[in-house]
């Protein structure tokens, strides 16, 4: 977290600074312990594994793995009080990603698995049709499986048995769906990365114009 500081300073008959004091801004920290308070509350609404997988420091690790223990009391207030005060000696900033990074990720993976159930239904119910609706949009999926996982499924419902068909279709589903956020994702990251280098080199450019414009002065 970046602290503002209150300047104080003392001067001579002179007019002359002979003394200055430094003290942080007590309005910026209270912002900033809030925001580590919220952030304390997010990572304790993690799984057990999410919560390792940030690799906090072993003191704020076990704070967060008690508080989602806890109910919502005046001592889990408490034990977020001291998580967001020992956040605030630290750099927060790669936690901050991890956890923007595993919310992120689990936004989309309800999105698959509502998209998912919505396509199996659709396939069932509709046959064919949504077949070509589906490959329309998903030209890299595997037609005679998919048609295959289809009919099969169909035929189940028709004769009442167990779902096993229908759950198969949906597995392949997701898995598809997911094959191709992740690949959105990429390309997105690989897009971000390219146009960040071509600011640091036209950047790099202007500078050197800069220098080229100082010899010639």
């Amino acid at each position: 977290m970046n602290e503002e500081f209150d300047y104080e300073y003392e001067y001579d008959e002179n007019g002359e600074i002979v003394y200055y004091a430094v003290r942080p801004n007590k309005t910026q920290i209270k912002k900033e312990i809030a925001a580590l308070f919220t952030l304390g509350e997010e990572m304790s609404a993690l799984s057990a594994t999410h919560i390792k997988s940030l690799e906090l420091p072993e003191n704020i690790n076990k704070a967060v793995l008690e508080v989602a223990r806890m109910p919502h009391t005046g001592a889990r207030k408490r034990l977020l009080k001291y998580i967001a005060g020992q956040l605030h000696k630290i750099d927060v900033e790669p936690f901050l990603e991890k956890v923007a990074r595993i919310k992120n990720t689990s936004v989309h993976a309800v999105r698959e698995h509502h998209l998912a159930e919505h396509w199996r239904d659709k396939l069932i119910a509709e046959g064919n049709e949504a077949l070509t609706e589906f490959l329309y949009e998903y030209d890299h999926a595997d037609r005679q499986q998919l048609r295959q996982l289809m009919r099969n499924a169909q035929k189940e419902a028709e004769l009442s048995k167990p779902p096993k068909s229908s759950r198969l279709l949906y597995r392949y589903l997701k898995d598809l769906l997911q094959t191709d956020s992740e690949e959105k994702l990429e390309l997105h990251t690989d897009v971000e990365e390219n146009e960040e280098d071509f600011d640091d080199e036209f950047d790099n450019e202007f500078d050197d114009e800069d220098e080229f414009d100082e010899d010639e002065d």
